[in-house]
């Protein structure tokens, strides 16, 4: 049997226009890690293997958790949003937003063009985001323990996909759902993974964090 639980990066830099600046964690993003770092240690902090995708906000969240000894594997990298969106009102005149609201009905459109393969210009096609994600997820489950996976929002809605057994439309929704330090947790039993619960907060849902619940 393996248990794994995935975890959304803390609030990034929500006014960014592009990947790199991003690409770091808010005040609030680090303190949200601390949080759930501080709620593991009250309950179960143990984990068989710690895994981080590359990029410094997954790092920075695994850190301010209290995971300094982490593997870090690309699979766990986020899809790169601003150059989709990018080449989306390219070829397809879909303008890139401008605010929540606008993102919020933009995210189901991109995502539907990028799974039917229709922009060309992209950097990374879906089949292969969709491959290298659940890929990393099945060797996981190929061992034993409690494995914890610091990903994105993305990377998450794609492997609930895959479990669920979710349509394109499904997808886009559990991304818009997953809130920055949220908890997921899958079990491997049986030769079958199952989700076991979804977008858990348990450090936010103390009286005066209602501020630090943030999706962007």
């Amino acid at each position: 049997m393996a248990e794994l639980i995935l975890v959304r990066h803390g609030q990034a830099n929500s006014h960014a226009t592009d990947e790199a600046s991003y690409d770091k964690l808010s005040e609030l993003g680090h303190t949200q890690a601390r949080w759930l770092g501080e709620h593991l240690r009250t309950t179960n902090p143990h984990f068989d293997h710690v895994i981080t995708g590359t990029l410094r906000r997954q790092k920075e969240t695994a850190a301010g958790m209290g995971y300094s000894d982490t593997r870090v594997d690309a699979r766990l990298d986020e899809l790169q949003y601003f150059a989709m969106a990018a080449a989306l009102e390219a070829e397809h005149g879909i303008v890139t937003p401008q605010d929540p609201t606008e993102f919020a009905a933009h995210l189901p459109k991109m995502i539907g063009f990028w799974a039917a393969d229709k922009v060309k210009t992209v950097p990374e096609r879906f089949d292969d985001f969709y491959a290298r994600t659940t890929g990393l997820v099945e060797e996981v489950c190929e061992g034993h323990g409690r494995v914890l996976l610091v990903t994105s929002g993305g990377v998450i809605g794609t492997i609930l996909r895959h479990v669920l057994h979710l349509s394109d439309e499904g997808m886009a929704k559990i991304m818009l759902q997953v809130m920055n330090s949220s908890m997921h947790r899958l079990e491997y039993v049986h030769g079958q993974l199952f989700l076991g619960s979804f977008n858990a907060t348990p450090h936010l849902d103390i009286p005066g964090r209602e501020h630090a619940r943030t999706f962007v």
